[in-house]
């Protein structure tokens, strides 16, 4: 069994949320991890969202314009994340394929 981080736990379940479309078994396939682990992360995190714990509202509830420019940002960052992470996938998977006789 393994044990994962728990900032690494907390970025799949973000990675998860971040992609409107995407299922838990293709994300959990990205990063490797198994679809039931990740779907446990994300209950657990809907968990500690409802409870006392909870985060407070934010102003993009509001439409705000700056709140529309920071999203469009983010979204431009975590594409351009996401190309960096798939090159770097394809190269591991390159350099690992060398290594084997």
């Amino acid at each position: 069994m393994k044990h994962y981080p728990a900032e690494f736990k907390a970025d799949a379940v973000a990675l998860y949320r971040s992609r409107p479309g995407a299922t838990v078994k293709s994300v959990a396939g990205d990063l490797g991890v198994n679809t039931e682990t990740l779907r446990n992360w994300i209950r657990a995190d809907d968990g500690r969202r409802t409870g006392a714990h909870a985060a407070p509202p934010t102003a993009a509830r509001d439409g705000g314009d700056d709140v529309q420019a920071e999203l469009a940002a983010a979204r431009k960052r975590i594409h351009e994340l996401e190309e960096e992470r798939d090159i770097l996938r394809k190269a591991a998977r390159h350099f690992a394929g060398e290594t084997r006789w």
